[in-house]
């Protein structure tokens, strides 16, 4: 039994969306996981409360953690580090090129330093195992110091712990509504749909979910999601039960990039506001929503579809792409 930190307090909102809906000729639900947790919230905080729960049996006092100069994964640790009473170090990976000094300073490193994280630059974006390496290389000098660290890695050279928090997030879904058809949701290093394809194949529903690639080519995401999920069954049971073909990743919004906004991304965001007055994000939300428009709009979601659309969050990171969006809104 794994220990878990209650971060996510209550059960997120499950919002019919009936403009879309009417819009897009399906049944729209918003799972509102950008409500979860604290510090304007998101998706990772459900994946937090399994590696803090793990930090906390261990007897850490700091907390190590990597991700891109505007991680929302890094931001939620630091939130729950000191709600903890735990020393965050938060490394910053340089992945989007050409990002101005509003992306390097604002945003989600803004609130990481207004809670007094100490910040780490990795110079590679990448090089997932070489940026784990380095936040061992940090814990190492602190045990030298009487420091206990606990390290949440990035690589796939690790048990996915934090798939487990989507694994709970199924099961929470379908308590609020078990007979959906479709799932759409961002896939990035894939634990959150990994996670969650494990949880409702376990669960006994056989909806499909489609991740939304923001990293990488549907080539590659597509094998990664199935390696962290065979290395999910040791954890969870239930992720053995999925299949090669339950494994959808779809990558039409990826283009230019991770953290970069295309075309279908920037009309995500215009939709998702005017229809439902709610925001996206640049780097996850706008690129999984995008999937929503587009694979209905193909026929590969069927319009009448009842369809749950899981917004990760990530809002913070708006601030940090003021140029960008300021040019088409």
């Amino acid at each position: 039994m794994h220990r878990k930190l209650s971060i996510v307090s209550e059960p997120t909102p499950l919002a019919t969306s009936e403009r879309l809906s009417e819009l897009l000729g399906v049944e729209l639900f918003i799972k509102r996981d950008d409500l979860a947790g604290p510090t304007f919230g998101g998706n990772k905080a459900r994946q937090l409360e399994y590696y803090f729960g793990a930090a906390l049996s261990e007897g850490a006092d700091t907390i190590l953690i990597t991700g891109a100069v505007q991680s929302n994964f890094a931001r939620l640790a630091v939130a729950v580090s000191r709600a903890q009473g735990l020393h965050p170090i938060v490394q910053l990976e340089d992945r989007v090129p050409g990002k101005s000094d509003r992306y390097r300073e604002s945003g989600n490193v803004l609130l990481s330093r207004i809670m007094g994280a100490e910040i780490m630059t990795y110079p590679h974006g990448e090089d997932e195992t070489g940026a784990d390496v380095a936040l061992h290389e940090r814990a190492d000098a602190l045990r030298l110091e009487d420091r206990r660290p606990y390290v949440i890695h990035l690589s796939e050279d690790h048990p996915p712990l934090g798939a487990l928090g989507y694994v709970d997030a199924a099961k929470e879904i379908l308590d609020q509504k078990d007979d959906f058809d479709v799932f759409v949701v961002a896939s990035g290093s894939g634990s959150t749909h990994a996670g969650l394809l494990a949880g409702l194949r376990g669960a006994g529903s056989g909806a499909r979910v489609i991740g939304s690639s923001v990293r990488r080519s549907a080539a590659e995401q597509g094998p990664r999601i199935g390696r962290t999920m065979n290395r999910l069954a040791r954890l969870y049971p239930g992720a053995a039960s999925v299949v090669d073909a339950d494994i959808r990743v779809w990558d039409g919004a990826l283009t230019p990039g991770y953290g970069q906004l295309g075309p279908p991304g920037i009309e995500a965001i215009r939709t998702m506001a005017k229809y439902e007055g709610l925001m996206l994000d640049p780097v996850y939300t706008a690129k999984s929503f995008a999937a929503v428009l587009a694979l209905v709009d193909s026929g590969e979601i069927a319009r009448g579809s009842r369809v749950c659309y899981v917004h990760t969050g990530g809002l913070a990171a708006l601030f940090a792409y003021e140029d960008v969006i300021a040019s088409f809104s």
